[in-house]
């Protein structure tokens, strides 16, 4: 199984921008839909980017046009670069494995979750 380490959260003003990283190891991810998800306090986790092994990108409305997702093969890596960020962004991150289709669904994830990384977005 994928052991799944995200990194890059902090503390950040309104408008500001942070860069996300998801490791991976155990096994080479460059064949599988890759996915970062979401989850605020007292809310379910939910879909933010995903990237298919042929770098095709998908988002949430919400974050069109701010967010964009990216891999590095090489590295094992994904990353999730986040401007123009808003209050609402406000959660912890979370990324994973994810199947050629529903990779907005959560409970379809393949791997174990990892810590996450949290982000905040002040006002």
């Amino acid at each position: 199984q994928v052991q799944l380490v995200e990194s890059g959260g902090g503390l950040v003003q309104a408008g500001g921008s942070l860069r996300l990283s998801c490791a991976a190891s155990g096994r080479t991810i460059s064949s599988y839909t890759m996915g970062w998800f979401r989850q605020s306090p007292g809310k379910e986790r939910e879909f933010v980017a995903a990237i298919t092994w042929t770098s095709t990108a998908y988002y949430t409305d919400s974050v069109k046009g701010r967010f964009t997702i990216s891999r590095d093969n090489a590295k094992n890596t994904v990353y999730l670069q986040m401007n123009s960020l808003k209050p609402e962004d406000t959660a912890v991150y979370y990324c994973n494995t994810l199947p050629s289709g529903g990779w907005d669904n959560p409970q379809n994830a393949l791997d174990a979750w990892g810590q996450g990384t949290l982000v905040t977005v002040s006002s």
